[in-house]
């Protein structure tokens, strides 16, 4: 709640972005996250290899045991030092997930089950596709249920949405205990920290709609289709304006760039502060519904750890993971490949500032640039975008030459390119210090 200016006990996770193919510029799906944690949360980029499972495995998730299945996917994913889950990742078959917290009035149980991480990363280990991964989640989210503290510093349990995209299409499903809505996106989409389905469902749970009028939630004598977020939406724990601004920012900027929209597009809209663009400019109150940035800066309730940008294009078109670590305003997005070796110092990063970890290293340039925004704001910025242009300049033809000889083409790209970010990382520290 709001108390005295300030939000307490509460934090939000995430805006995501999906735009289909009449949308971009190249015909291709882009998908793309923010993930706001703590503040001094590391969120290493780690790889898991495709790998089979002996009959009756069992699979340890973050607080409960599970049933393992037959073969899991290679996937890339954004994890929070202490979990076994993901912020957000992306498959070998081409399916990017992500996950948002949201408020509903179901209560969740005291024991602990399934976090929304947890649900990221099985849905990505275990679906195939799009569609195949919300089955995935909708059916162990029934049988496992939600549970379990999202935080290593508070015991705060709380509902998920998610952002499921892959090469053809795209779904927002969100959840509430162990029910849950779905609506296919068709050609635009944005999901932020609050239920966006209405009336607009495709399909729901057995026995979502009944739960409702049992509750008194929804009259069943009504002639109007059931409204999902009219129903079971909760504000009375977390404000519209946590997520109110930032959804409606990120409709905008999809829909400004219908047509034309482009990864750089979706970068940019992933540093957003509104007017003040890239470059964060403090002095909002946290009862200003432009305190809740796209990029965040607004700890605790929220600061902005970890980002992704995907391109989900043709079959024969390397699928591309774009990372940025940390803050992405103060940050650089790299290209990554699933199906190429992802560089191991990507994955470093505990719960103490470390020298070697690249994650804590932009924590530091972040800490810097905050003793004066307005300065020091906009020459990282530029800084930046100077690496990244010339590695996208070398990307085409990159990518060409590992469909001619193999991946560890990409593999070399991408040691090369973190080599060349932590370089420059240390040249920009030095230079603000």
């Amino acid at each position: 709640m709001l108390v005295n200016g300030e939000m307490k006990n509460i934090r939000v996770s995430c805006d995501s972005l999906v735009a289909l193919p009449s949308c971009t510029a190249d015909g291709s799906v882009l998908f793309a996250k923010n993930s706001d944690r703590p503040a001094q949360e590391p969120q290493p980029l780690v790889q898991a290899a495709r790998q089979r499972h002996a009959p009756g495995s069992k699979l340890r998730c973050t607080y409960i045991e599970i049933d393992q299945v037959a073969e899991t996917a290679r996937l890339i994913g954004s994890r929070p030092f202490w979990l076994w889950g993901f912020e957000h990742g992306l498959n070998e078959h081409g399916v990017a997930i992500g996950n948002h917290t949201v408020f509903t009035k179901d209560p969740l149980p005291s024991e602990p089950g399934l976090i929304g991480m947890d649900l990221v990363r099985l849905g990505l280990e275990r679906g195939t596709s799009a569609f195949h991964a919300v089955e995935v989640i909708t059916a162990l989210l029934e049988r496992h249920g939600q549970g379990g503290s999202g935080y290593c510093d508070k015991d705060w349990a709380y509902q998920n949405s998610f952002l499921v995209a892959d090469r053809r299409e795209a779904y927002v499903l969100e959840t509430s205990d162990r029910r849950w809505a779905l609506r296919r996106i068709r050609d635009l989409g944005s999901a932020s920290n609050h239920l966006t389905i209405g009336d607009d469902w495709d399909a729901v749970s057995p026995d979502l709609i009944e739960h409702a009028v049992e509750e008194g939630w929804w009259n069943a004598e009504t002639d109007v289709r059931f409204d999902f977020a009219r129903a079971y939406r909760d504000t009375s724990m977390a404000p519209e304006i946590i997520s109110s601004g930032r959804h409606g920012r990120t409709c905008h900027l999809l829909a400004a760039g219908r047509g034309k929209l482009t990864p750089t597009a979706l970068r940019a809209a992933l540093r957003d502060h509104y007017e003040s663009g890239a470059v964060h400019k403090p002095g909002r109150e946290a009862d200003d519904e432009k305190y809740y940035s796209v990029c965040m800066h607004a700890d605790p309730v929220g600061t902005t750890t970890a980002s992704m940008v995907a391109r989900l294009g043709a079959e024969d078109e390397p699928l591309v993971y774009w990372g940025s670590l940390g803050s992405p305003c103060v940050g650089v997005f790299l290209p990554y490949y699933v199906d190429a070796d992802l560089p191991k110092a990507l994955g470093r990063g505990g719960e103490h500032p470390a020298p070697d970890s690249p994650w804590w290293r932009f924590k530091r340039l972040l800490t810097l640039v905050e003793r004066d925004f307005v300065k020091h704001g906009p020459r990282v910025r530029a800084f930046w975008d100077e690496v990244q242009a010339e590695v996208e300049a070398q990307r085409a033809e990159i990518e060409a030459r590992a469909r001619r000889e193999g991946t560890e083409v990409l593999s070399r790209f991408m040691r090369d390119n973190v080599a060349l970010m932590s370089e420059r990382l240390e040249q920009i520290i030095g230079e603000i210090e």
